[in-house]
């Protein structure tokens, strides 16, 4: 089995590893940039060297009274030149040349005075490159005399088993460099980064696994840097997730009880309904003139009923079909009970094209609609208008009326379940409601603007981009 870091990360695979690994390879990479130009100097300088020796042999011949020395000793200094010949001309036009009659066929010509950087490069992996032993014509100004031009003929062999020689101690070198310099930068990121973000990704798993126990937080260290940014929002993040989650168990439980005290609250309202009805036909003017009163107060519970039991079960799959949004709004107006609510003269302006297609569930999105519909009834409106247009993708359907606009205390916790009704006796339920329908859709509910004058809300969603399909639960 191989060896793990944590519980789920082979050491070969880990971040340490791939870290140590690149390390290496950028040293290596960079040892190997150097190796270049550092082979061709080498190459560079080997040959200048042996154009300094073979001018000094000349030198040495210049020096004696009688220039006329046997070919023993010109022998002897081409041997410590280590060339074949040497050929020097200075700028008065004087030849001098040291070298025996037989001489080997020149393979190719360098002339030193004419070579560029990237050409020594070249060269030089051209020498390391070859098999054969060539002879090679060098030529380039003395190092004692720049004027003097030497000329010399070497073999190519000893030269390149120098270069050799210099390329296992610059490999070597490379290796000890890349492997000080991995262990320094392994050592460096395994404590500034791998460690902190194993940390982190254990208390990420811990907290999947168990999110409200206490015990796997996170707790953060003092960094400054990215790091610790991310320890503290995570930290932060865990505890708003459980929170969260504390209080979507309460409201699931509360949900399933309020689903049962509905049950039997509408089974309670039903009978009072009977009962009023009844009290109608009564002889006593004083309980005929209560009855409607009574009736409206048992439709509003009802209504509270009817609201919180919707917003209790919030689920379903959405049934995208593709239709016409005039239609849906047609029957939006049409389906606002104006007996209910005690408006018997509100004036409901379709504005929408009636070419105005959609995709969306045909159902919830008249939900929607009718919800900020009875809301503005509700507030006093009197007009309403719904108008539709398309604005960067997105269906904006805009709902406006000309109630009393919503009090500022109230806009702050508009899509607040229970909280963000601006009417006596309303569950702030109808425009949350609205909103997860919309967001269902990909798109979202928001309040355009309020006042004395009216209110507007833009419902977006998305325009028709594929075949109508079958979506998620909301």
């Amino acid at each position: 089995m191989a060896l793990r870091i944590g519980k789920n990360t082979p050491v070969a695979r880990s971040l340490s590893s791939r870290l140590l690994l690149l390390t290496l390879a950028f040293v290596m990479l960079g040892e190997v940039l150097i190796y270049a130009p550092s082979v061709a100097r080498f190459r560079k300088t080997y040959l200048e060297e042996r154009i300094a020796a073979a001018h000094l042999a000349t030198l040495t011949l210049e020096a004696l009274e009688n220039r006329d020395v046997g070919q023993e000793l010109q022998q002897t200094l081409l041997d410590r030149a280590q060339t074949y010949n040497v050929v020097l001309r200075t700028p008065r036009r004087h030849v001098f040349a040291l070298g025996t009659d037989k001489l080997p066929s020149i393979d190719v010509t360098f002339d030193l005075r004419e070579t560029s950087f990237f050409g020594w490069i070249v060269d030089a992996f051209a020498a390391l490159a070859q098999d054969d032993n060539r002879v090679l014509r060098i030529v380039a100004p003395s190092p004692q005399d720049p004027e003097t031009v030497v000329e010399i003929m070497i073999d190519e062999a000893p030269m390149r088993k120098a270069m050799y020689a210099f390329s296992v101690r610059i490999l070597a070198l490379s290796l000890v460099i890349s492997g000080i310099a991995a262990s320094l930068v392994f050592l460096t990121l395994q404590w500034m980064m791998v460690r902190p973000m194993r940390r982190i990704t254990e208390s990420m798993i811990a907290f999947r696994a168990d999110p409200e126990d206490l015990s796997r937080t996170l707790e953060p260290d003092d960094r400054e840097d990215e790091i610790g940014v991310a320890q503290r929002e995570l930290s932060v993040m865990q505890e708003e997730v459980r929170n969260a989650l504390r209080q979507r168990r309460r409201l699931a439980t509360l949900g399933e009880s309020v689903a049962k005290i509905n049950h039997d609250l509408r089974n309670s309202l039903a009978t009072a309904m009977l009962v009023s009805d009844r009290l109608g036909d009564s002889s006593d003017p004083k309980i005929v003139k209560m009855a409607p009163r009574l009736s409206s107060a048992i439709d509003r519970a009802v209504e509270l009923c009817n609201q919180t039991l919707d917003f209790v079960r919030n689920g379903g799959k959405l049934v995208v079909t593709r239709f016409s949004l005039a239609d849906v709004v047609k029957e939006v107006g049409a389906g606002i009970d104006h007996s209910d609510l005690g408006v018997y003269d509100l004036r409901w302006h379709n504005d929408v094209s009636p070419d105005f297609q959609i995709d969306a569930d045909r159902d919830q999105l008249f939900r929607a609609l009718l919800n900020i519909g009875r809301n503005a009834v509700q507030a006093g409106a009197r007009d309403v208008w719904v108008r539709a247009e398309s604005r960067f993708g997105f269906a904006c359907i805009d709902v406006v009326d000309n109630g009393p606009g919503i009090p500022p205390q109230v806009q702050d916790k508009l899509f607040s379940p229970f909280a963000g009704s601006a009417t006596e006796g309303g569950t702030g339920l109808g425009l949350v409601i609205a909103r997860e329908v919309m967001r269902a859709h990909g798109g979202d509910v928001n309040l355009v603007k309020t006042g004395p004058d009216g209110t507007t809300f833009c419902l977006e969603l998305p325009l028709p981009t594929t075949s109508p399909s079958a979506k998620d639960e909301l």
